[in-house]
Formats: structure tokens, sequence, C-alpha cells
């Protein structure tokens, strides 16, 4: 334990201070964000804005307004909320007027979620991903300290971010209150604390237990500033109207006083309403909920999200949840007018609010954004660079030695694209921080022609628009097979990598056919969905799916791909109520005959998305 001298009341705990008595400093790095999705935005006025070279992703440069008439577009992102949130300090810090977060704070939680196969209303529960199972051990691994760390880290980043009137709350229950009030107070100060709001919800069933049933949650709130913003709020008074003294405040005496009329008597009022108090009684979201429950765990009620942000913003705020799950706190802010930035590290929590947004009438337009190819290349400057501040050319050896034995393949010397062998098949692995090409993947077919070899792993992290089947075709032509394997984001995570938990899965590929109804017109198909590594899904899901398309959850289309953003022209998903998928696209006009390049997204039940590019001949 390290000796530190205590000046203030605090809570400590093993691995707050270094050994030397000083606080240990909350990382802060700053990486770029790739847009890797556009949604809801004309190509018009995305062309209007871009005037370079196109690139795989944009860079998310931060130069629009702050207003919708300004140009602002609300931001989701997906990743690890630390680096998210010291990525957006240089752009937002001091901006943001509301943050709510729900974080993780049951130890023996179940982060497992139930989705639904195909047309039908069949529900299967899917297991936490490695990631997500990752995040838990990050948070639950050495117990309630490993906890606190990573609260502590959050939460100084969450004050810079708030704007000096912003406002935090923070969702939890009696697990931690006790200890993130302790936190919330450190962070904060005692004179900042406005409320511990009782989160009542009386309709959770609960089981035999010993002692009185729980059945509420707590919500702190916190301003930053002397200033912050309320309006109280009024609800409806379960036992219907009341007759009540009228009251009100009397400046000169600084107290509330009956209201009293010319005869000096007190007045009566006849209300069905009443103040809403730090007692909230809302009801928990049921199994059986169609209109709002999207099956994601933690999933909390909209009337909850509604009142705090009617209470304590003001109209076009901006507000922010870096846990945001199933995305409640974005779809009321987007409700209610607000600004927004949502962040969570499952990418079906990503591909679920992203759904759910799609779903709001006149939802404004949106970004989908990661850190992408600069959190690979600050993760490959750490682990393998000069303390992240270079890359030499043993740094690249030791990252390609590093992928190989997680791949279980052995090192090559005295080649120039192929860098290792499993069995029989040489391996190819593209660089962090760019994605694998097709000239790339047609150098390490033509060494493994050199030197005989027939068989040809591609490992990669990023891929060129549109190589699949042509690379494929190609390596076969030349007496190669070829395979395309993704390299998952668990191998960035140290504990993942420890336990073992890295798989490589063969990229999924889909067939489409490109329909032309009218002169100028198109439409796209989808004629097949091929997950190759099925043996890797579980039985109970395999036995659930009876076509092909019951893997397919949401498909889009850009019909004006430039190999820069997706940018979302066509859109068609299942929801809870409606599980029917169109198979086939509206069809799309173009204003003039050309050479086209289409890109088809796809994302499966599970939230992996899957694109390919065509290129089009439109007469």
């Amino acid at each position: 334990m390290a000796k530190i001298d205590i000046t203030r009341t605090e809570l400590v705990w093993p691995g707050k201070y270094n050994e030397d008595g000083t606080r240990k400093e909350v990382p802060r790095v700053s990486l770029p964000f790739q847009v890797i999705e556009t949604i809801n935005e004309s190509r018009a006025t995305r062309e209007a804005e871009k005037q370079r070279q196109p690139s795989l992703f944009d860079i998310w440069e931060g130069k629009e307004g702050e207003t919708f008439e300004d140009g602002w577009k609300n931001k989701l992102i997906w990743g690890d909320n630390l680096l998210v949130m010291g990525s957006l300090r240089e752009k937002f810090a001091g901006k943001i007027d509301l943050i709510y977060i729900d974080p993780p704070f049951a130890t023996g939680a179940d982060f497992s979620f139930t989705t639904q196969i195909g047309d039908s209303d069949l529900e299967i529960t899917k297991d936490q991903s490695i990631i997500e199972e990752k995040a838990y051990r990050d948070t639950w691994g050495a117990g309630i300290e490993s906890y606190l760390t990573m609260m502590l880290e959050r939460l100084s980043l969450l004050r810079e971010l708030l704007s000096d009137t912003g406002s935090l709350l923070v969702h939890c229950d009696w697990h931690v209150g006790f200890l993130l009030r302790c936190l919330l107070e450190e962070q904060f100060g005692s004179d900042h604390f406005l409320n511990e709001i009782i989160w009542y919800y009386y309709n959770k069933f609960q089981g035999n237990v010993n002692h009185f049933a729980a059945n509420h949650d707590l919500i702190f709130w916190y301003r930053k500033g002397e200033n912050y913003y309320f309006t109280p709020q009024k609800e409806k008074r379960l036992e219907g109207k009341v007759r009540q003294i009228k009251r009100m405040w009397d400046k000169e005496k600084g107290a509330i006083v009956n209201v009293k009329g010319p005869d000096g008597k007190v007045l009566y009022q006849e209300t069905d309403e009443r103040a809403v108090d730090d007692v909230w009684r809302i009801s928990m979201l049921q199994p059986a909920d169609r209109t709002e429950n999207v099956g994601f765990p933690t999933q909390k009620p909209e009337a909850m999200l509604r009142r705090i942000l009617e209470a304590a913003t003001s109209q076009g705020a901006l507000v922010a949840d870096f846990f945001c799950g199933s995305g409640t706190t974005l779809a009321v802010a987007e409700k209610l007018g607000h600004r927004w930035i949502g962040c969570d590290l499952s990418r079906f929590a990503i591909h679920t609010t992203r759904k759910r947004l799609l779903g709001i009438k006149d939802c404004k337009p949106f970004e989908i954004l990661n850190l992408g190819k600069y959190e690979r290349q600050y993760w490959q400057g750490v682990t393998f660079g000069d303390k992240g501040k270079s890359i030499t050319e043993q740094a690249l050896y030791e990252y390609l030695a590093f992928i190989l034995k997680l791949y279980g393949a052995q090192p090559l010397v005295g080649l120039t694209h192929l860098h290792g062998k499993q069995g029989k098949a040489m391996v190819h692995i593209g660089a962090a921080d760019a994605p694998v090409t097709i000239d790339e993947i047609n150098a390490a077919v033509a060494e493994c022609v050199q030197v005989r070899q027939t068989e040809l792993h591609v490992l990669g992290w990023e891929w060129e628009m549109g190589l699949y089947d042509l690379m494929v075709a190609e390596a076969k032509k030349q007496g190669v097979r070829l395979l395309l394997l993704q390299i998952p984001r668990e191998v960035m995570e140290q504990q993942a990598v420890d336990k073992g938990d890295i798989q490589f899965f063969e990229l999924a590929y889909l067939e489409v056919d490109i329909g032309r109804p009218a002169k100028l017109s198109m439409t796209v198909t989808l004629k097949d969905f091929v997950i190759p590594n099925t043996e890797l899904i579980p039985e109970e899901v395999r036995s659930k799916v009876k076509k092909w398309s019951d893997y397919i959850d949401y498909w889009a289309v850009d019909w004006h791909f430039q190999n820069d953003t997706f940018m979302q022209d066509w859109v068609t998903y299942r929801t809870r109520k409606n599980r029917k998928l169109a198979l086939t696209s509206d069809p799309h006009t173009y204003d003039r005959k050309g050479h086209y390049r289409v890109l088809v997204k796809v994302v499966d039940i599970f939230g992996n998305d899957t694109s390919q590019a065509f290129d089009v001949e439109v007469q």
C-alpha cells in the first residue's frame, strides 16, 4: 500500500496511489476520429463539404457549428469511453450541458441479450462478446478496487467535458451507490451535490427473499459550477383531483405562504397534479413490451430520461451518454430536439441504437465514429514501439510475430510479402493502420506461386472495398486457395490475449443481383449472405436459422460510394414489431449515365457488419 498524506476525507483503495504517495494520473490520450457511416444526410450536402482526395474513411475534423443550422451532426461513437472522452477533450472540453451515465454496477451482472431470428418472433439469448467480457473483466477483474479505478478515471474526464453550467447524473443501485457517492464528492465537492433521486420501479416482481424487496435505483445529480439549469416538473396524482390550500413564494419574507383573498380568508384550489420530488415512481420496461423495449439488458424507460432532460437542460442543449447501451438517452434527446453524443464499447449496442434512432420520425443527421486505425496505431506504439513515440523496423517485426503467434503460425524469413506459415498455409498480415489492398493480396499470391505454395491466409484489420470475389477468384486461377480473415479488436486487449480469447474469423460475404427496372434506374437484390465459420455460432442459434436471410438484421445501400464514408441512401431492417425484411431495394434513379460504385452494407443478428462494393454501368 502506498504511503500517502491524508489531508481530507476520501475513499482510498489499493491502486489509487503510486508507491511514492502521488496520485496515479488519468490517461489522457487524444486520437483522431474516423467517420465510418453517415446517416440521414444527402450526398449533395456531403460533397459540398468535401473538397479533397477521398479515403476509405473520412477523418472527423470537428469544424461543424454548435447548432443544427450551422451544420452540427449528432455523434454515435463505438469504442472504449476512456479513449473516446480523452479524444473529445480538444473540441468539447467545457461544452457539454448534461451527461447521464448508467455504468455497470452489479458484480454478478449478466450482460447477455436476447435477439430475434428471421421473420418469426423466435428469440435466442446471445452471450456477451469477447470484447464485452473483456470490459467486464477490466471492471471487476480485481474486485471493487478495479471498479473504483475505472470509475474515478472516467469521472475526472466527465467533469472536464461539462460546461460551467453543466450537470452530471450517475445511475447506480445499492451495490456501489455508497462508493460512487464518495467518488463524486471527491470530484465535484459536497457543495455541488444537488439530489439523490430514488427511482422506484413498483412493477418489478421479486421472488422469495428473506428481507424487503430491493425495488429502487439511485441517480446522483451534481452540478459542475455555481449555476445550473433546472425546471421544476409536475406529475399526475395517483389519487386524482384533490382540494388544497393555494400557496406562493413571498420574496419579502423569503418563504412560501398561504394565498389569501380580499376578505383575508385562505384560498383553496383543486388540482390533479403534484410537484415531482426526489422519489420517482416510474415503471420498469416489461419483456412483453413491443413499443419501447428493444431487448437490451439494462435498458431504462424513456419516461425517466425525458424527466431528467426536461428538468436539467434548456432547448438545444448538448447531451452525452458514454455508456449509452440501447440508446435511450440519445433517443429522448433526439425527440426533444437536443444535440447529442453517445458512446459504447459494444458493437451490438451501437447497432441497436442506430436502428432505434432510425425509427424516430424526422431524425436529424448523425454520424457513426470510431478511433479505428488511430487506436491501433496508439496500441502498436505503446505495445511494440518506443513508449508509443515511434514505430521502428524492430517494432514492426514484433507486431508481425505477435499476430502470427496468436494465429498459431510460425514466422518466415527471406520473403517479402509472406510473413509466416500455419500448417500448409502461407500467412500474410495487413498493417495495423491501413486497409489490406488488392495490390497487397496480389503480391502475396504471386509470392505464393513463386515458392510453389497453394494456400494463402491473409489477416487484416480493414479491407479495400470490393476485393472479396475478385481476389478469391483471381487467386484460384493461379492455383492458390485464398482465405481472408479478420483480425479482431480483442488483439489489443491484454487480458483477452492472456486468456486465449482471440479468434480469427473468415470474412462474411454476400451476393447481390443488380436490377435495371427503367432507364437510369437501378435496384439491388440480396441473393445470398454467407457466414463461413458457422461452427462457431452456438447450436441454439443455428438450429433456429431456416434460411440465409435469417442471419440478416439490417442492410443498406450507398448508391454513390466514392471510397470514403458509407452514406446510407436506402435502408431496411427488422424491428421487434415488424420482423419482415425486404430483400430488394427501392429503385434508385441516377441523374445521368455513367460508371458508379454501389456499396451494400449488411449487419447480422449479432451486430457484425459486412460491406461489399459493386461497380456498375448506368445506361
